[in-house]
């Protein structure tokens, strides 16, 4: 699938369903659903081009949602992902709309998706993933000498609304302040800019920033060897969200889905379901291809590879090549102030989903055993503390 950007597609401004001038048929309009924001309707947008150019007799329409999520856009994440909320913050809206039939799929970003879906629904297929690195973006201000997070002036505010970029950060750049940034891309990107700006730098995803056309904006792509920074799972990579029981949509989107993305997010997915942790908690993944008929990989993207520019390297087609390569998985589970960590690699064959999930699973495990548990539990205590303190507070 190719990276669509804000030049390449236009973007509907409103929410009403937007139909594609495909050839008319008999078969109703497959409804596509998706958040509000700009790059969310990119986003749907890319997947309709990809099925129009598979499916060319269809006709598809886009329906553009506000989300839970999407509402407050003021409440720390962290906050706002508490309790029963962490599971539909994103996606609870268009999951009711897609049970009742008035969607016949939606686009998501994965890393948003719950690990645990409804029993109805399920992931119809993940394409092709984008560059999944978090990115740094530096300041006017501070752009011509400032290069990376290395050169950033000592205590720095950055910032991010992620509890794992901030505990990632924190750990290896003791010296550098936090602070909370809400908003879509253009928002954060407008309060970076500002005169008045507290901000040196904003962390971000590379995916969204390409996809927007906007990767010159980019100081620096961040891994564990560029920064000390591990992605979220799932990060990149759109998931298309389907009714199980849907045969023929599921049959469509067969043949627009990633077998290499695939099987690298669904190692991802069971390491954090194994965990039982959320996109408010600090766990970091970096995986890629390495080995088999291509030789080492370069990069840490497991859909392409990516090398330091930021360039997507061609991916490979051929399933026997992928079957004869290893996926490596890095992780980290990281305390919120950065002082405490755990961190593995697994290197292993996977030819199945299923090999991947088991790999995910076993990760986890050696986490668990290098004391990840105890690093969870005590922030699963401490948000449960904050839920309890604001409850109180409404009381009143």
């Amino acid at each position: 699938m190719a990276s669509a950007t804000a030049s390449t597609l236009e973007t509907p401004s409103v929410s009403v369903p937007q139909t594609s001038a495909s050839a008319s048929t008999n078969f109703p309009p497959i409804k596509i659903g998706t958040r509000r924001s700009t790059l969310a309707q990119i986003q749907a947008r890319l997947v309709e081009k990809t099925l129009k150019d598979t499916y060319p007799d269809r006709k598809y329409a886009i329906h553009a949602i506000l989300a839970q999520g999407d509402r407050d856009k003021v409440t720390p994440l962290q906050q706002l992902s508490m309790g029963e909320n962490a599971k539909s913050l994103w996606t609870g809206e268009l999951e009711e709309m897609l049970l009742k039939g008035e969607l016949d799929m939606i686009v998501h970003c994965l890393k948003d998706m719950p690990t645990q879906l409804p029993p109805s629904l399920s992931i119809g297929c993940i394409c092709p993933r984008e560059d999944p690195r978090d990115v740094l973006v530096v300041s006017p201000k501070l752009s011509s000498i400032c290069k990376n997070l290395a050169s950033l002036p000592e205590g720095s505010t950055i910032g991010t609304s992620s509890v794992r970029r901030a505990a990632q950060l924190r750990r290896l750049h003791p010296t550098l302040k936090f602070a909370d940034v809400r908003g879509n891309v253009g928002t954060r990107l407008a309060k970076l800019d500002a005169e008045d700006s507290l901000f040196a730098a904003i962390i971000l995803a590379a995916a969204g920033l390409k996809r927007l056309g906007m990767e010159d904006r980019i100081t620096q792509y961040l891994s564990k060897d560029s920064g000390g920074m591990l992605y979220a799972v799932g990060q990149g990579a759109l998931a298309i969200e389907v009714r199980e029981n849907d045969t023929v949509v599921k049959e469509m989107l067969a043949k627009i889905g990633s077998e290499r993305t695939t099987r690298a997010c669904s190692a991802e997915r069971a390491l954090l379901r194994s965990l039982e942790g959320g996109c408010s908690v600090p766990i970091g993944v970096e995986t890629e291809w390495r080995g088999g008929k291509r030789g080492v990989a370069a990069g840490v993207e497991p859909a392409k590879e990516y090398g330091k520019d930021g360039k997507a390297i061609e991916e490979e087609r051929d399933d026997e090549i992928l079957d004869s390569e290893e996926l490596v998985l890095r992780t980290i589970v990281v305390s919120v102030d950065g002082t405490e960590s755990v961190e593995t690699e697994m290197i292993r064959k996977v030819t199945s989903v299923a090999d991947a999930e088991a790999m995910g699973r076993d990760i986890a495990k050696v986490l668990v055993e290098k004391g990840a548990d105890k690093i969870l539990e005590k922030i699963n205590k401490e948000k449960q503390w904050v839920a309890k303190k604001e409850l109180g507070v409404a009381s009143t």
